[in-house]
């Protein structure tokens, strides 16, 4: 049976499963019923100079029927006593001396205060810090937050001040709300931290209240940008994980992944782009902390089914295949099938393809239904019929191979591409 410990810079825990800094990891209740529950570790929720949240503070994206496809929140850091937070991190980790105890701070911007929230906090027995310099709301006027992440320098000068007095893992947590995370990631590794992670939320408006026009959610009739996160935010974190994970300064250093993790598929994927560990939030907001036995389960199975013994050995094993768009093989090609048999005859890939892609789908009236064929001549394998279709595997794409003398070379030159390279 695969083995699911994990070792992220000598903080041990039993799963790679940590529940990030957020509204679950913000006191002592919330984090014990977790950990009995089965998670590996939590990040608590941010600690700093002690602020006041507003109400309300959350509002969400729905799809089709799905709520929470996306969620939204403009919450500070905990608005708890640090005194009452530090006492029952301590608790926690006489409880559970065998989970990951990463605790997240934000001090005020100077060397004193970093300085002196470390020293509070390492007395109290964590295992790690996370760094927040992602906060997208409230901090950020006050030149914390996203403000730090947002600048490189200020992001490698805070990490110095840190390291000067840390003697536990530093984790530096990236911003999003920026063109790059590398440039911000570079720094952090430069100034010494010995860990990244990523990402933090998005800033957002979710929507609009059509009859009070107020954007969600609102405090008195007004809103701000919110952090957006969840399912939604998955391939934006998906990529800026790889661009971390590819570049060969930020790369020294282990990752643990947020952004939209809520199954076992999800933490997969993270993996084989890098992450030691995977953080999760939103997943655990709408189902709950019990949640991690599926998550368990089926990362355990998956490893069994794939033949590996531990995460370690497949974590990273999908970064090189991400490449530039110039590196990939222009003569391979796909051409939809469509299995007769599985076909519903519900019409969808057709009227896509023929109304914004390719017509490269047959249409033919009967009895009791159409039926529905590839032109294969046409068919540029883009993949929008198997996209949309509603029914599991029934439409294919078949690999082929296009030689050189069947490319439309006039076309290819019409759109500016070399042809002397091929």
């Amino acid at each position: 049976m695969a083995d699911l410990f994990t070792d992220f810079l000598g903080i041990k825990s039993p799963n790679p499963f940590w529940l990030a800094s957020a509204p679950p990891t913000d006191k002592k209740i919330n984090v014990l019923r977790a950990f009995e529950a089965g998670w590996g570790g939590v990040v608590w929720k941010t600690l700093g100079s002690q602020v006041k949240n507003v109400s309300s503070r959350y509002s969400a994206v729905d799809y089709h029927g799905s709520r929470v496809m996306g969620f939204n929140n403009i919450e500070l850091i905990s608005d708890r006593p640090l005194d009452i937070n530090l006492k029952e991190i301590e608790e926690c980790v006489k409880l559970f001396p065998d989970r990951a105890m990463v605790v997240s701070l934000m001090a005020d911007n100077n060397r004193k205060a970093w300085h002196e929230l470390i020293k509070k906090v390492e007395d109290r027995g964590a295992h790690g810090f996370e760094l927040n310099f992602g906060c997208p709301h409230g901090m950020t006027e006050r030149g914390l937050g996203a403000a730090v992440g947002q600048d490189p320098e200020i992001t490698g000068m805070i990490v110095e001040w840190v390291m000067e007095a840390a003697t536990i893992p530093v984790i530096t947590k990236l911003t999003p709300n920026v063109h790059s995370v590398v440039p911000a990631g570079r720094a952090a590794v430069k100034a010494g931290t010995n860990a990244l992670s990523l990402i933090n939320t998005i800033q957002s408006v979710t929507g609009i209240d059509l009859d009070t026009l107020v954007p969600n959610p609102y405090v008195d009739g007004k809103s701000v940008f919110g952090g957006y996160c969840g399912p939604a935010v998955k391939p934006i974190a998906l990529k800026m994980l790889t661009t971390i994970a590819q570049d060969p300064v930020t790369s020294r250093v282990p990752i643990s992944g947020i952004g939209g993790v809520t199954t076992w598929k999800d933490a997969a994927e993270f993996m084989l782009l890098g992450s030691t560990s995977v953080q999760v939030c939103t997943a655990a907001m709408k189902h709950g902390f019990r949640i991690i036995e599926d998550l368990c389960e089926g990362l355990s199975n998956w490893m069994d089914e794939k033949g590996y013994r531990k995460t370690t050995d497949f974590i990273g094993k999908s970064v090189e295949k991400i490449t530039h768009w110039e590196d990939l093989d222009i003569n391979y090609h796909h051409v939809a099938n469509i299995n007769q048999d599985k076909c519903i005859h519900c019409g969808l890939c057709y009227i896509a393809c023929e109304d914004t892609s390719h017509q490269s789908i047959n249409l033919q009236y009967g009895k009791p239904y159409n039926t529905y064929t590839i032109k294969e001549e046409e068919c540029v394998g883009c993949n929008l019929c198997k996209l949309i279709c509603p029914v599991d595997n029934c439409i294919t794409m078949v690999e082929q191979r296009v030689a050189p003398e069947y490319i439309n070379w006039k076309e290819w030159q019409k759109q500016g591409l070399p042809l002397n390279d091929h």
